[in-house]
């Protein structure tokens, strides 16, 4: 029964790990780190969307990739990012991370998370203003004018637009010294009569990202995220189309105060954070696009609820922020802080058990500030695992230890009654009950870690912390698969096995980890039925196969923990058969 029951539990971490690598977002093995980086980046040509639906600054954005007018350009140097400011149109389409490079290697291009309509992936934000009433305001192609030469912290830089007509409009844009632009809108009213105006602002997408994997969009939380009268909403890539296709455009609409919304990545954001007291309403758009440019316009946007009066003589103005960079999570939760922004930290994946993932990464976070190694942290973060499953491994151990000690016994029994199957299983369950062990409890430990499984594995393969963290040797990025295989002898022979088939893949530290679960078998009695015996040897192999295309952070986890599992089931298994010697060898009573 034990050995049926251990095989089940093994089973199931197998069907586990299959859920892992088929319905999990990951890249293959023989993708490159710049390959993978293109799941957030890699992009269809954009292009015009003709008689495309009009977004609320009345504009088609896929229009801004052709707009007539040479681009006339502001700098914008912080700390953190560099790039500039569009003056045709206002717009913020220029913006580079200085901390972050495309692939490992230190001499690779830096990551790019605005870009304008003339390249080859247009990313960008904008503000704006609709009106009625005959009232003129700028649009896409207004050519603002600019009252300096640079953007950079603690010198903002306020754009300026004459309608001709006897109103002004102003956006007053600065910046942080991290990822967080201020945006101030506003509206001088220089006629003898009142004006109305909806200030609106979006993000707009012109491209359509592609799964590294295998050139489908990509899914899972990269779409369009934000957080709407408190509750998260998402839309990936697919659903997006498929909505917005079903609903004349819009995927997703919704009134709220204080939330916020935008495009989302793996590793990267841009976002939308209005106002909190001004009620707006949310969208989530996509427009079709035709021809070469088919994969449209994947847009979020807000506008006022309500419109902002300007008396005669007076100004009217909204205030806002957006957000363009790396998902860094305390960075985030500082600005959810700061800014009063809802459940800003909800930006990154941290999966269905977030109540318990988020404190996995607070800790591994903490113990790689001491040991300066997010693949030693790893090692620590198992340690304290450990330690707090410690009774209930004690437990599993002892019991299993005992079950090998009464092995004889059991077999006994099973060739005694073996053409009488019930009767087989109720001497086994006597022989349990006289002996005081509970076979079903070496099952236990291993499903309550399971939770712990999944919450490492969303820390390491969603959190940009993660991303490039290199260990020892040629593991040079944890959230990446261990890039070496077999099937090439390490790399002595000079091809790529996984050009021709995806699933030659096996790295050395699998190979380890499959090691690893064998040495825990050689310590665990061995199951009586043949069959039984046979699929128990493959399990190594297949938990081996498996984990070779999940995070190499992972796989050395699992490593780590089934080498202090075997070393303190080989204690207990000692403790216990000196415990059993002790009871044989001493005196009968009477």
């Amino acid at each position: 029964m034990d050995n049926k029951r251990l095989i089940l539990a093994m089973v199931l971490s197998v069907a586990i790990l299959a859920v892992f690598q088929w319905v999990m977002p990951h890249p293959k093995p023989h993708q490159t780190a710049k390959q993978v980086e293109a799941s957030s980046t890699t992009a269809t040509p954009p292009g015009q969307v003709p008689g495309a639906v009009q977004d609320a600054s009345g504009t088609n954005p896929a229009a801004i990739a052709q707009a007539p007018q040479a681009d006339v350009r502001i700098p914008i140097d912080a700390p953190r990012v560099h790039g500039s400011i569009n003056l045709v149109g206002g717009r913020l389409d220029d913006l580079v991370l200085k901390d972050y490079h495309e692939t490992v290697k230190a001499d690779s291009p830096l990551v790019r998370v605005l870009e304008p309509g003339s390249e080859k992936q247009p990313n960008f934000i904008q503000f704006g203003w609709s009106a009625a009433g005959g009232v003129a305001v700028p649009d896409s192609r207004t050519v603002w004018k600019a009252d300096g030469d640079a953007l950079s912290p603690g010198h903002p830089l306020t754009l300026s637009w004459d309608n001709g007509a006897g109103v002004v409009f102003r956006i007053i844009y600065s910046i942080d010294d991290n990822y967080m632009f201020g945006v101030d809108q506003q509206v001088d009213n220089h006629t003898a009569a009142p004006i109305s105006v909806f200030p609106w602002s979006r993000v707009s997408r012109l491209y359509a990202p592609v799964d590294a994997s295998g050139g489908f969009l990509v899914g899972g939380d990269e779409g369009a995220i934000g957080i709407f009268d408190g509750r998260l909403q998402q839309k990936d890539y697919k659903s997006l189309v498929k909505d917005a296709d079903a609903h004349g455009g819009v995927a997703f609409s919704a009134g709220d105060t204080g939330g916020w919304a935008g495009i989302n990545d793996k590793y990267w954001l841009t976002a939308l954070l209005p106002d909190s007291p001004v009620p707006m309403t949310g969208s989530f758009r996509h427009i079709d696009g035709e021809g070469e440019h088919a994969a449209g316009t994947y847009q979020v946007d807000f506008t006022t609820q309500s419109p902002l009066s300007a008396a005669p003589g007076a100004t009217a103005r909204f205030l806002s922020h957006a957000f363009a960079g790396a998902k860094e999570v305390h960075l985030l939760d500082t600005y959810q802080s700061q800014l009063h922004v809802a459940d800003f930290w909800k930006a990154v994946d941290f999966g269905w058990f977030a109540f318990l993932t988020r404190p996995i990464f607070f800790v591994l976070d903490w113990l790689n500030t001491v040991f300066g190694n997010f693949g030693l942290a790893l090692m620590g973060f198992t340690l304290i695992v450990k330690a707090l499953f410690f009774p209930l491994a004690n437990k599993q151990f002892r019991s299993m230890s005992k079950m090998k000690l009464i092995a004889p016994k059991v077999a006994a029994v099973r060739e005694r009654f073996k053409d009488d199957p019930a009767r087989q299983q109720q001497e086994m369950l006597q022989v349990y009950r006289t002996e005081k062990i509970n076979p079903v409890s070496g099952c236990l430990p291993m499903l309550v870690q399971i939770p712990v499984f999944w919450c490492l594995y969303k820390v390491l393969y969603g959190t940009i912390e993660m991303r490039h963290a290199p260990f020892f040797g040629w593991i040079h990025d944890l959230s990446a698969p261990d890039p070496t295989n077999l099937f090439n002898l390490f790399g002595l022979l000079p091809f790529d096995p996984t050009h021709y088939v995806a699933a030659l893949h096996i790295g050395v530290w699998p190979i380890i980890l499959g090691g690893t679960m064998f040495a825990m078998q050689r310590l665990n009695p061995p199951p009586p039925d043949p069959m039984q015996a046979r699929i128990f040897m493959l399990m190594p192999v297949i938990f081996a196969y498996f984990m070779a295309a999940q995070p190499a952070g992972l796989v050395i986890y699992y490593c780590w923990n089934n080498l202090l599992t075997a070393v303190q089931q080989w204690f207990i298994q000692k403790r216990v058969a000196g415990e059993g010697k002790t009871v044989q060898s001493a005196p009968a009573k009477g």
